[in-house]
């Protein structure tokens, strides 16, 4: 792909070593500083970041990169066992998904940085790659800080209420630790508190047409909850997908 330029940012994929572990330091900033843990000194490193694509938004100015993600592109659904989600949730149900899809994970913005800029150019650069590749579906871990479900109590009722994965689709139980939240799907007490207290790039999906497992993921090593997150781009509304395509000049 290209890189993309827009305004005082540009998003390009990882070309070499050097860029792969630029990533990994920001996500080490990002996901393993705060907890004081990580395999390697200043990286955040795992066996799928070598059959990942890369992508780096950068501060054209400066050359720092502000933010970036990794791509898992998939012929199909039968390949899903291979991603880093299948690690865990049982995603069985997903092997029959025929089209052609791709796993974003490991989304992360220096968090110095307050520009909203930043994630338009990230996500026009991921339209770019998803109409360039003929993505059927994205999906990936949207994650939630902390491992203690009641401080988001709200926001997991929304989800249980409002957001769930068809039942064709949805994933099933794999990990040792889970919160469940679909059991009693009578929604959040405050629903515009539980919007806000959502993840901004779980919100994100959920505009477009998202939807998510019936139970989150404890990380007690990352120090977070997530929840396994899809999106079928067939189901994107019509609006969503010009405003996205304008943002990555694909009209």
């Amino acid at each position: 792909m290209p890189a993309f330029t827009k305004g005082r940012y540009s998003a390009r994929l990882a070309v070499g070593q050097a860029d792969v572990e630029a990533a990994q330091a920001l996500r080490h900033r990002c996901f393993v500083a705060p907890n004081g843990a990580g395999d390697a000194p200043g990286l955040d490193v795992d066996d799928f970041d070598p059959l990942c694509l890369h992508m780096l938004v950068e501060d054209r100015a400066s050359g720092r990169l502000v933010c970036c993600f990794r791509l898992l592109p998939l012929s199909s659904g039968r390949d899903i066992a291979e991603s880093y989600s299948a690690q865990h949730y049982d995603l069985s149900a997903l092997a029959g998904f025929s089209g052609p899809m791709a796993e974003m994970g490991r989304f992360c913005i220096a968090p110095e940085t307050r520009d909203p800029d930043i994630p338009r150019v990230a996500w026009g650069a991921l339209t770019r790659f998803v109409d360039g590749e003929g993505i059927e579906m994205l999906f990936g871990c949207s994650s939630f800080a902390g491992t203690q479900a009641q401080t988001h109590r709200d926001a997991f009722a929304l989800l249980g209420a409002r957001h769930l994965a068809p039942t064709r689709w949805r994933p099933t139980t794999k990990a040792p630790k889970v919160v469940r939240f679909a059991d009693k799907p009578s929604g959040p007490d405050n629903p515009k508190r539980a919007i806000q207290c959502l993840p901004p790039l779980l919100r994100t999906y959920l505009l477009m047409g998202g939807w998510v497992s019936d139970h989150a993921v404890i990380d007690d090593e990352l120090n977070t909850m997530h929840v396994f997150t899809g999106l079928e781009i067939a189901a994107v509304p019509p609006t969503r997908a010009r405003l996205l395509r304008a943002v990555a000049g694909r009209l």
